[in-house]
């Protein structure tokens, strides 16, 4: 499980001028096992509140409990041990051009001291899983966006997480690269227990994996509860500007209702998307 509590993460904090307070008083429980959507709009908080899970970013002030055990103050070898046990995937896949397929998944088995033969044959048992054991001699050049995700998601799952943090992981994928990812990262929350944790600022695809979402908004919760419920009866602005139904301005206030065909449409395109991932969970 994990727990963070009254978390703030405050940038310049010693300059009043350039002083900017990321998150604010943010409190979360995440169950073992369960697939946790994150969701706000760009600048909102998401990023830096996904960073401080496997302290990429350092918390200014509250705790964060993995396990029983508040890792705020984790440095050295702590350190190392917990970020072994949080795979993280990006945007932009982050994966090394000079390295083949199998050696960007072997990357952090060889970081960990692991014996070449043996961090071999689990990369090779990863990108069969993914779907990509006949691009291991390949580079990433040599692949789509939605292949490069794939070994992105390989190599998080090479040091056997329990956790897995998703920052943004379909943004860049079209469509139907996007229903594949989501129905992989559905195929690894089931089959290997992994804790998913998901950063997006897309409704549709919260809706499709996620059993409970949290929406962020200038560094604060505002709204909390499993998916169903959150899209059934969004209780905040914000919630219902991402979900179509509300127009917000620049600050997140609400200025009116959207057009009742754009609302139609944001629903039709977010029910299509969850049946596609759904008909994965049977696979």
């Amino acid at each position: 499980m994990i727990r963070i509590e009254h978390l703030y993460k405050t940038y310049h904090a010693d300059d009043p001028e350039r002083r900017h307070e990321a998150l604010k008083d943010i409190n979360l429980t995440i169950d073992d096992g369960e697939v946790y959507g994150i969701i706000g709009e760009s600048g909102a908080g998401k990023s830096t509140l996904v960073r401080t899970i496997n302290l990429l970013e350092r918390p200014s002030q509250g705790s964060i409990v993995i396990d029983g055990n508040d890792i705020t103050d984790y440095t050295g070898k702590q350190l190392l041990d917990l970020r072994k046990n949080i795979g993280m995937i990006f945007q932009h896949f982050s994966l090394f051009a000079q390295r083949t397929v199998l050696g960007n998944v072997m990357f952090p088995m060889e970081v960990r001291g692991q014996k070449k033969d043996e961090a071999r044959k689990r990369a090779l048992e990863l990108l069969d899983m993914v779907g990509l054991a006949d691009r291991a001699d390949n580079y990433p050049s040599q692949l789509s966006g939605g292949q490069q995700q794939r070994v992105a998601i390989a190599r998080a799952l090479a040091n056997e997480p329990s956790i897995m943090l998703c920052d943004e992981a379909t943004s860049a994928l079209d469509t139907m690269t996007t229903k594949q990812i989501l129905k992989l990262l559905h195929r690894v929350n089931k089959e290997l227990g992994v804790t998913i944790i998901l950063i997006t600022h897309s409704m549709t695809v919260a809706e499709a994996i996620c059993d409970r979402v949290a929406v962020i908004e200038n560094g604060e919760i505002v709204e909390e509860g499993p998916t169903k419920d959150v899209f059934a009866h969004p209780q905040s602005h914000m919630a219902r500007a991402l979900l179509g139904l509300e127009d917000v301005d620049e600050d997140g206030r609400p200025v009116g209702e959207v057009d009742a065909f754009d609302a139609e449409m944001s629903r039709e395109f977010s029910a299509s998307l969850a049946a596609s991932v759904t008909e994965g969970k049977a696979e």
